[in-house]
């Protein structure tokens, strides 16, 4: 007889142990602990998010995420209206007033840093700025409740601006004399004469001739496609004269942020390098074409 056979058969450590099922199940019935315990306590079936978890589970953890969702949308649009309105925001060209530099459709990013530390804007610079007041009527309103939400839109890029902003470039600051145009069809700034490499080719540097001071605090500001441009010499007759309050500058416009295949810095013109400071001549431009202070054109068709 194989006494160690019998041995292993009337061993007690390899029987069933106390309480155990019939089916040879490895644990108790309603054994503290054990998955059917934890379903006993919990009639509605709510064991856990993963294989098995009841209804209620997957609704807390459905309203979990849409609330972190949630949270997370306000926080990032929170972050981006805050560098909207302090650091830089995103302007759409509608008109091809400003080409061949800004094209139209282009998205251009303004920097508003540029002058917010008691810098101004400088002769060659490409501004955006609020025209109410300059270009058009101070006193256009929108209805509050559109025109915040409007706001918020344009600052992340979802809506276009209002049709009160303008993208020009500077050729005249506060005390200049700007004048054009000399026999060669250029445009003086304190008479110099300025060579303006930006402009659109085939244009010259004014179709009407005009001789204008511009006054502290405000900005002479034309297009760089200057037939197609409605810019400060078709505000002449307005009551600020065609001139820009420096404090109605919203940036610099410093990137093409879109379309992607446009994707660059705008580039800073040496133009007008070798014009003298203001102070230093208001005196009579000489080598210009004779023309009445103040002379303006029609309207043009810049948006």
């Amino acid at each position: 007889m194989d006494t160690e056979a019998k041995h292993t058969e009337h061993d007690p450590s390899h029987g069933p142990d106390a309480g155990e099922s019939s089916e040879g199940s490895s644990h108790p019935v309603g054994a503290e602990g054990t998955p059917q315990a934890a379903a006993d306590s919990d009639p509605d079936g709510d064991v856990g998010v993963g294989a098995g978890a009841g209804p209620s589970s997957w609704a807390r953890f459905a309203a979990f995420s849409w609330r972190r969702a949630a949270l997370l949308t306000v926080a990032l649009i929170s972050v981006v209206l805050l560098f909207s309105h302090f650091v830089a925001q995103p302007f759409q060209i509608p008109s091809g007033s400003m080409t061949p530099t800004l094209r139209p459709g282009d998205r251009v990013l303004a920097n508003k840093l540029a002058y917010r530390f008691g810098a101004e804007p400088q002769r060659g610079d490409v501004i955006v700025f609020d025209g109410r007041g300059s270009f058009v009527r101070e006193d256009l309103e929108e209805n509050p409740v559109s025109a915040a939400a409007r706001g918020v839109l344009t600052a992340i890029g979802l809506a276009d601006p209002t049709d009160t902003d303008y993208v020009k470039r500077v050729v005249g600051v506060g005390g200049d004399r700007v004048v054009c145009c000399d026999k060669g069809g250029r445009v003086q700034v304190n008479g110099t004469a300025v060579d303006e490499d930006y402009l659109h080719p085939g244009d010259t540097a004014s179709e009407v001739a005009f001789d204008i001071v511009v006054p502290e605090g405000t900005l002479w500001v034309m297009g760089d496609h200057r037939s197609d441009s409605s810019d400060s010499r078709d505000h002449l007759g307005s009551p600020g004269g065609g001139m820009v309050p420096v404090e109605k500058v919203v940036g610099r416009a410093d990137w093409i942020i879109w379309p992607v295949g446009h994707w660059t810095s705008v580039e800073q013109t040496s133009a007008f390098g070798r014009v003298p400071d203001s102070s230093s001549s208001h005196g009579p431009t000489s080598d210009r074409a004779a023309a009445p202070a103040g002379s303006g054109r029609p309207g043009g068709i810049d948006g």
